[in-house]
């Protein structure tokens, strides 16, 4: 079972911890991961863009000239696709880009990302995260004790506003909570830094 240790808000070691071994101890799949950032991302996906066609355009009503004996190609509208200013033939239209992936997969790709972390030796677990003011301060230090540089992802087992406002301000911070927890934002930060009782959350869930 992987053996990790838990570091207090000082910086300082105050026990060691075994993670499950069913949730972060196992072989990562890859296409697991990757299958799930994709997911996440085209969920994200607005869909609001839109262009107007050659029936929406204003304009076009007349028959530019006639059928016959121009010389010229014939044409029935000036907002057809090949003019100046006609509609957009075949533009994107609002659509959703959502779908989904069965929960096997969406597991596999959890547990994946979480041993990743251990395997690269990007986890810190703390054994408790808590602010008695609004201070960002606080968890900057925080930060600087642990080591921690560059993006760092914080997880809680549940939401405290004094946290979440005081890591706000950092660049490339950000606090979730185990049950908001994805694998894109697992992968997408450098250190990933976890509540005891969060971990313990996630053993539950996943294991």
């Amino acid at each position: 079972m992987p053996n990790v240790s838990v570091y207090d808000m000082s910086g300082k070691k105050v026990a060691d911890t075994e993670l499950s071994e069913a949730v972060f101890g196992i072989t990562p799949n890859v296409p697991a991961m990757h299958a799930m950032v994709v997911n996440y991302l085209a969920n994200q996906r607005q869909g609001t863009q839109s262009t107007l066609t050659r029936t929406e355009v204003s304009g076009g009503g007349k028959k530019p000239w006639r059928q016959k004996g121009t010389g010229r190609a014939r044409q029935g509208s000036t907002r057809a696709p090949q003019w100046t200013h006609g509609g957009v033939a075949l533009g994107p239209k609002p659509r959703s880009y959502r779908y989904a992936l069965n929960k096997k997969l969406r597991r596999l790709a959890m547990k994946s990302a979480l041993s990743t972390k251990v395997i690269d030796d990007n986890i810190v677990v703390l054994d408790e995260l808590k602010l008695d003011e609004f201070k960002t301060k606080t968890v900057v230090n925080m930060l600087g004790a642990l080591g921690v540089e560059g993006k760092a992802l914080i997880v809680m087992p549940e939401a405290d506003a004094k946290v979440i406002k005081s890591a706000n301000n950092i660049p490339g911070v950000k606090t979730t909570l185990v049950n908001t927890l994805n694998v894109y934002d697992i992968l997408n930060y450098d250190k990933f830094i976890v509540v005891k009782d969060a971990v313990a959350k996630i053993e539950e869930v996943y294991a």
